[in-house]
């Protein structure tokens, strides 16, 4: 007995050993992580909402996009290669065509294009192998991108995340907080202001006509004067002439005919002083070109002043955008003024605001952080984060920043859905201009299929002024800039604005 049992205990022991081989032997491959599951299309069981941003996860190789109650489409997308990577970063919509043809690859069809970047950058349908495989474009499922195209509209963010993320409710006392009556009256004030400036526009314009037409009446008579001054003179010299040959004849032939010459000399004498009193009279009357000209320049400056006002009136009924950089110190804000850029496609994004910002701590990474207004939430507005470089989390980066009161108080009374603010260690990329929101690029992240494309070409020219409201707009502010070599680890060019006061 004694002895089944022990070969049956070494029986057991044996096969514990085994299974314990063997189970040690196969943890390595259990504990591997498993490869996410592929990207499927998918739309939310609910009514969509207009979207608000789109983000597309690197990582997952899949774009979401969001309404102000959450996700609302899902779809695959095949972005930057190896050496053509996608940048990933904070962007914009810019530009939409149906039927766009690539002038950089061969006039490939990039059917719904949605542009991020001027530098090539963008959402269209293509082909999807399953795996990133772009030249640093967002390919989708061309059902997809053409369905779409018509939910979007012109500056709708768009994140690009090298991993998985989703915006998440949030709040915080730094967030721009409306003001009801502000929000009430700026329609109002905003037409109000726009007749005021058509006003002063037009007194400008009847000051400056008034100023050329005394500036030519005034040449004219300054010449007629002199004229008249000259035969007054020369009529003086044939009176005085005709005396002194009176007093000098001899005879009475000689006497009548100098008393003639001296009566014919002396009524044209006597006219042309008549004349030269008369024209003195109306040149003192007349106001003075001194004074016309600075009629016209305080006319001019009430125009501009007055096409701020309505600029700025104008501008509160749109949604603005806040960027605030660790790396250069400073606080941008754009909106969009939905005019048509002058020399190209798009359309012109106001930045008459630019100011220092104060950091706590500004040694230290704060990350990239996207905070939206999605939705008006009683007085106040309902706000979202998402995180795309956690060098800080989003309440702590918010915490560190302190916004100058004076830009507060002048884009949060009318704050409203679609508002939002970035934070963000990276400055402005050079893509940044007069025809986009916002372009910033994540420095840790590779953006082949950025740097490898040509800055965007600005061209330096003015947009005439009209009665728009935004004439005061100039993109020669942005335009001539010497191309620098291009900086990898910033993906792109250095953003450098102009150096000018805060409004």
């Amino acid at each position: 007995m004694v002895l089944r049992f022990s070969t049956a205990q070494s029986s057991v022991t044996m096969a514990l050993a085994v299974m314990a081989a063997v189970t040690a032997l196969s943890a390595p491959a259990a504990a591997k992580p498993k490869r996410p599951a592929a990207a499927v299309e998918a739309t939310a069981p609910r009514e969509a909402g207009e979207p608000i941003m789109a983000i597309v996860s690197i990582k997952s190789q899949q774009v979401t996009l969001y309404d102000a109650d959450g996700w609302i489409f899902r779809a695959p997308v095949s972005t930057g290669t190896t050496g053509r990577e996608t940048p990933a970063g904070v962007f914009a919509l810019l530009e939409k065509d149906k039927d766009h043809r690539s002038t950089m690859y061969d006039d490939a069809w990039m059917p719904h294009m949605q542009r991020i970047t001027w530098n090539g950058v963008a959402l269209h349908g293509g082909p999807l192998p399953g795996y990133a495989a772009s030249h640093g474009c967002v390919r989708m499922p061309f059902g997809f991108a053409e369905k779409l195209f018509d939910k979007t509209r012109i500056g709708m963010r768009v994140i690009i995340s090298p991993n998985d993320t989703a915006p998440v409710a949030f709040s915080h006392p730094s967030l721009l907080v409306p003001n009801p009556d502000a929000i009430a009256a700026a329609p109002a004030r905003a037409e109000t202001l726009a007749r005021e400036a058509a006003d002063a526009a037009k007194a400008a314009d009847e000051a400056k006509q008034a100023a050329a037409t005394v500036a030519r009446e005034t040449a004219a008579l300054t010449a007629s004067l002199r004229k008249l001054q000259k035969l007054k003179a020369r009529a003086d010299a044939v009176l005085a002439s005709a005396d002194k040959k009176l007093a000098a004849a001899k005879t009475d032939d000689a006497r009548a005919r100098a008393e003639e010459v001296k009566q014919k000399a002396a009524v044209s004498a006597a006219e042309l002083a008549s004349q030269l009193e008369t024209a003195t009279s109306a040149a003192a009357s007349k106001p003075t070109v001194a004074a016309t000209k600075e009629a016209a320049k305080a006319a001019q400056a009430r125009k501009a002043d007055a096409a701020k006002a309505a600029s700025d009136a104008k501008l509160a009924l749109e949604p603005v955008s806040i960027y605030i950089s660790r790396e250069t110190q400073k606080l941008y804000v754009r909106r969009n003024t939905h005019k048509q850029a002058p020399d190209g496609g798009g359309e012109v994004f106001d930045s008459s605001i630019e100011a220092p910002v104060t950091i706590r701590n500004p040694d230290q990474p704060i990350g990239t952080h996207v905070f939206t207004a999605v939705a008006r939430e009683g007085a106040g507005l309902r706000w979202t984060a998402v995180s795309i470089d956690n060098g800080d989390d989003a309440r702590n980066a918010l915490d560190r920043i302190t916004i100058p009161q004076e830009v507060i108080d002048r884009i949060a009374p009318t704050a409203m859905p679609r508002s939002s603010i970035v934070i963000s260690d990276e400055p402005l990329s050079k893509e940044t201009n007069y025809r986009t929101e916002f372009v910033a690029v994540l420095a840790n992240q590779p953006q082949g299929g950025f740097i490898t494309r040509q800055p965007t070409a600005i061209a330096t020219r003015d947009v005439q002024e009209d009665d728009d409201g935004f004439g005061f707009f100039s993109p020669r502010n942005w335009g001539g800039q010497p191309v620098q070599p291009v900086d990898p680890r910033r993906g792109g060019q250095p953003y450098r604005p102009m150096q000018r006061g805060w409004w």
